[in-house]
């Protein structure tokens, strides 16, 4: 008998913080859904647009300065805004093609 009624307010209490801690997991559900993966898309997307740079693409980097890519490093990009005037930018510097959406956001936003 003794045995019964320890068991039954045991199980209680168990259950009592299973549901203590669900309200925290869907929290955490939520946060990976809405910001989490999003990011990781996004991420990857940066990185296949940054793999995909070649010479002659006309593209435009961060800060807005538009150009031909003449060099390609594997941290850096060559890019020519001028005749004979070239400069040097890492590979995240460069947003995106010209005439497209940029690919990279400025302000980090997803």
């Amino acid at each position: 008998m003794i045995d019964s009624i320890a068991m039954s307010g045991f199980s209680a209490q168990g259950a009592n913080g299973l549901v203590q801690f669900l309200p925290f997991a869907l929290i955490l559900g939520i946060f990976y859904f809405m910001i989490l993966l999003p990011m990781k898309r996004r991420q990857k997307k940066v990185q296949e647009f940054q793999d995909s740079l070649k010479v002659g693409d006309k593209v435009v980097t961060t800060s807005g300065i538009y150009g031909q890519i003449t060099r390609l490093n594997d941290k850096s990009v060559q890019v020519q805004i001028a005749d004979k005037v070239r400069i040097e930018v890492a590979r995240a510097a460069v947003g995106g093609y010209q005439g497209q959406e940029p690919v990279v956001s400025d302000s980090g936003n997803v």
